[in-house]
């Protein structure tokens, strides 16, 4: 397996481009300079020793030696072993509310930020586990497959945003069934669902589905966004709010937290529910309860062992950088032996 151990000192290879392009730019501003006031011929027998040919060549010595350089401390690496890693973990599946509701800004800074902020915290904590991220509204679909990689969970959550998912409405039911499918049955690990929404269920199939998944052994644990008093839900355009959602007879809508739904799907699975608040988000408690179910242990093969490459490179570097310097920037007799100018 390759690999460079500073991918991002690779960018400073642009400057080799620009070192020509400024090299192009100087060498015609001098010759038109140099032609408007001097007359070719008579350019050739005052400067008879000068040599295009050879700064082209002391730039192209010196741009593959700064080539080298560059890639040099980059460091590029060769894994030499692979080493079969044992760890002992659950499966985790988070089903994230991502609708209109969810705008709500009882909980700060709204009920989606916050709970995004518990996942973060969620992700935190985990160690060995394998977690996977389903969004929904009206509609679910996949964030991020089940996987070990937290710092892609984190990534792909912090790019979660309402407009993900035209279809509004808040299908719980539908949530739970996608993340059934995303498990592996086939493996003895330890599985569970956590649904962190306000509970405003627009559909009856969140409760059988609860029941399906403890059928199969999966435990549900809900969080709970939101206030029983509720509030508004606002709009925004352009980071200013304008209003407030309406009905249809021009009332503003009030979304409220519906604690006895979220706290029913979670005790059909022998699971726990979670209000949310400012200060406390309950991701400690659900991360108690995910540390008591069994472990078992999963075997993931991973790349161990680097070998520096650095040195291949390094040295070619100063080897050209030598060879660039003792090119003369004039014409040579000897130098006419060997190269013509």
């Amino acid at each position: 397996m390759f690999r460079f151990e500073h991918p991002y000192m690779l960018y400073l290879l642009l400057i080799v481009p620009l070192l020509w392009l400024g090299q192009l730019f100087w060498h015609r501003r001098r010759n038109k300079k140099l032609g408007a006031s001097i007359d070719e011929n008579i350019q050739q027998r005052i400067m008879p020793l000068a040599s295009k040919a050879k700064i082209w060549l002391k730039l192209s010595v010196y741009s593959l030696a700064l080539i080298a350089f560059i890639i040099g401390i980059a460091n590029p690496q060769l894994g030499s072993k692979t080493e079969e890693v044992k760890r002992k973990g659950v499966d985790l599946m988070i089903a994230l509310d991502i609708s209109n509701s969810m705008n709500a800004e009882d909980l700060s800074p709204n009920r989606l930020e916050r709970a995004k902020r518990s996942l973060q915290e969620l992700l935190t904590y985990l160690k060995s586990d394998r977690a996977g991220i389903v969004v929904f509204a009206g509609e679910a679909f996949v964030q991020l497959p089940i996987t070990t990689d937290y710092s892609a969970a984190k990534l792909f959550l912090s790019n979660i945003q309402p407009d993900l998912i035209a279809t509004q409405g808040t299908d719980i039911g539908n949530a739970i069934a996608l993340c059934l499918k995303s498990f592996d049955f086939d493996s003895p690990t330890s599985k569970s669902i956590i649904v962190i929404s306000d509970g405003e269920n627009h559909e009856e199939a969140s409760i059988s589905m609860a029941e399906e998944a403890a059928s199969k052994g999966v435990v549900v644990h809900s969080i709970g966004m939101g206030s029983a008093e509720g509030a508004p839900i606002p709009i925004y355009a352009r980071g200013q709010r304008l209003g407030f959602k309406q009905n249809q007879e021009g009332n503003t809508v009030v979304t409220k937290l519906n604690e006895e739904m979220l706290a029913e799907l979670a005790s059909v699975t022998g699971g726990i529910f979670i209000r949310a608040t400012n200060a406390e988000s309950g991701m400690s408690y659900i991360f108690d309860e995910v540390e008591r179910m069994e472990k078992v242990e999963i075997g993931t093969k991973i790349y161990t062992d680097y070998e520096d490459r650095f040195q291949y490179l390094l040295l070619p570097a100063l080897i050209l950088l030598i060879i660039e310097l003792i090119i003369p920037n004039t014409k040579t007799r000897w130098w006419e032996k060997l190269f013509a100018s």
